[in-house]
């Protein structure tokens, strides 16, 4: 490898590096104040950059917005879907998903709360790209939490039969329980949302037929993922 070869790789990485700071600092701050309100000079104040730095790194608002999306989605997936994984798939991968969706809100991966309610608030009414990449990342979860439901019915462990539209259902409900969950916790600074959400949670496990004993489990913080 020449020098020339190493120096372009040097600064790739150094800029890699930068991309991940601005971005950690822009999808922090986009939880409190709105996707909507993040621009170059406000995310060049937060990271202590310069706006010349963040332009160089992303172009425009635009490009900067939907990057923070992608950034949130990552930290969405490490938090909550890639430890419910750790379950095989059926049941027990449900009950780690929504012990993980609450713990997600509680632990304030996000200091605004969840990235995804407040992004979606915000743009609900704004057609665009910035619009269609948090639709399209609300749609995977809901899809992938319907799709994990199929497979516990699939697999005969719950005692209802749940089709396709009554995963969907289902899925749909617990985001419905999510949202309200959130927004209370976060305007309340109050537990009490995450335990009315856990038996909220129960609640609909049982009435797909999950067995009462595996349901419980939602209710104990960490329990579905020991």
């Amino acid at each position: 490898m020449s020098e020339t070869d190493v120096a372009v790789d040097g600064r790739r990485v150094r800029g890699d590096a930068s991309r991940r700071i601005v971005l950690g600092h822009a999808v922090d701050l986009a939880s409190i104040e709105g996707l909507d309100q993040l621009s170059i000079g406000r995310i060049a104040i937060a990271a202590n950059v310069s706006k010349s730095s963040i332009a160089t790194l992303f172009g425009n608002k635009e490009r900067l917005q939907l990057a923070a999306v992608e950034a949130a989605r990552v930290r969405y997936f490490t938090t909550v879907i890639e430890p419910a994984r750790a379950k095989p798939r059926g049941l027990g991968r449900v009950v780690a998903l929504l012990d993980r969706v609450v713990a997600y809100s509680q632990d304030r991966v996000f200091p605004g709360g969840c990235f995804f309610s407040a992004a979606a608030a915000d743009f609900h009414a704004k057609p665009g790209v910035v619009r269609d990449a948090i639709t399209a990342q609300l749609d995977d979860w809901l899809g992938y939490l319907a799709v994990s439901v199929r497979y516990a019915a699939e697999a005969g462990e719950l005692d209802e039969v749940v089709d396709v539209d009554g995963a969907e259902q289902f899925a749909f409900e617990v985001q419905g329980i999510f949202e309200w969950m959130n927004q209370l916790a976060v305007i309340r600074d109050s537990d009490e949302p995450y335990v009315r959400a856990r038996r909220a949670f129960r609640a609909r496990l049982a009435a797909i037929g999950a067995p009462a004993g595996l349901a419980e489990l939602v209710l104990e913080p960490g329990a579905a993922l020991r």
